[in-house]
């Protein structure tokens, strides 16, 4: 079972990848073009949040679409996205939906070099860059630490047992000085390997329900300080 999970979303990434690629859209504008046209008309108080992520954001509402619904949050998660592309449609899936706030959580697959290699230092910069976007328009910023993975099943030998505490030590460390908020999952979620159990996640990086009730747990306390 988890085999075929793995086996989806990684089907799922590629494809959507390479359908984009092959239209000369990188950064996957097309994704949520239509959603954006319609999202842009509705109440201020069903687009209070958006989620800007990848496939952890974009199952979360496949999983869970009555926590963002009803708490007035949009999902603009995609499959297999490094903070590059995340940064390139930063404006269009999150500035022009005027939300009172942002949460940003990316960098995982940096770090599993879904684009290639990238220094930590280079992905810590995309997300300080979408950050500081954000605020020069008046969106509220909440970043989030990247969740544990022990391991990639689909590239391993990358560490990210390492690199995911380092880079979460930079993001941290950010918020602290620069009075950004911080959504820290990874201390609550994380077992002895620095990674996720079977309970919290099929795969070892990708959250069951279960694991993304324990998230909803931690993040809604968070954007309280930041949106009403």
């Amino acid at each position: 079972m988890i085999k075929k999970v793995l086996l989806f979303a990684s089907l799922f990434a590629s494809t959507a990848v390479l359908n984009a690629q092959q239209k000369g859209d990188w950064a996957s504008f097309d994704h949520y073009e239509n959603n954006n046209k319609a999202d842009k008309n509705l109440p201020a108080s069903q687009r209070k949040v958006v989620f800007m992520g990848n496939s952890i954001t974009e199952f979360w509402y496949k999983q869970d679409s009555a926590f963002f619904k009803e708490n007035g949050f949009i999902g603009r998660g995609i499959s297999g996205q490094v903070t590059s592309q995340m940064l390139v449609r930063f404006r269009q899936d999150v500035l022009a939906l005027q939300p009172q706030a942002v949460v940003i959580l990316a960098g995982t697959n940096d770090i599993a070099q879904n684009d290639g290699p990238i220094s930590l230092e280079n992905i810590f910069g995309n997300i300080v860059s979408m950050a500081e976007i954000a605020k020069a328009h008046g969106i509220k910023v909440v970043i989030s630490s990247v969740l544990p993975a022990s391991e990639y099943p689909w590239r391993p030998g990358l560490q990210p047992n390492i690199k995911i505490p380092q880079l979460n030590q930079m993001l941290s460390d950010y918020c602290k000085k620069n009075k950004v908020v911080y959504a820290d999952y990874f201390t609550k979620m994380a077992n002895a390997q620095k990674g996720l159990d079977k309970e919290l996640s099929g795969d070892g990086v990708h959250p069951t329900l279960a694991g993304y009730k324990m998230m909803e747990g931690i993040i809604l306390p968070v954007i309280k300080k930041v949106a009403r």
